[in-house]
């Protein structure tokens, strides 16, 4: 009897550990599409990476609470710069459709009213949520790591 526990034991944490490799491929794959989607000015798609009920919560500025706020945050922000920059993860957790990752990103970002190029870094919070089957961005905040020029 006790072989036949032990494989299934073996059986269950191999699952386990599976899946959790799976889910943070997936949510790694909504960061990369994340970035592309910052560094094409493409508001549409960051969207389609949000949750239902998503809160953005950009440096200086106040929480932006619910799909319309958040799509009016990214428009100010496309209108204002042009990002070139590159993701980097550091941590995924996952505990059951819950999710969350500790990213940097560190790049370029031109200012559009002045065509200026500067430097741009920043550390970032992701908390994921899975919505009918899919992880979404459920809310995401970031603070530069870059000091003031």
């Amino acid at each position: 009897m006790k072989p036949i526990l032990a494989i299934l034991t073996l059986g269950v944490l191999a699952s386990t550990a599976t899946q959790a490799d799976s889910n943070r491929a997936e949510i790694q794959g909504v960061i990369s599409h994340y970035e592309s989607a910052l560094n094409a000015s493409n508001t549409d798609a960051v969207l389609k990476l949000y949750g239902n009920n998503p809160t953005f919560m950009p440096q200086h500025a106040p929480a932006q609470v619910g799909r319309a706020a958040v799509k009016q945050a990214y428009d100010n922000v496309f209108n204002t710069i042009k990002l070139n920059i590159k993701f980097s993860t550091h941590d995924v957790e996952v505990l059951g459709d819950t999710a969350w990752a500790r990213t940097t990103s560190a790049g370029k970002a031109t200012i559009l009213a002045n065509n200026v190029v500067v430097n741009e870094g920043n550390n970032e919070l992701f908390i994921f949520k899975k919505e009918n089957g899919d992880w979404k961005i459920h809310q995401y905040l970031f603070s530069t790591n870059q000091p003031r020029q």
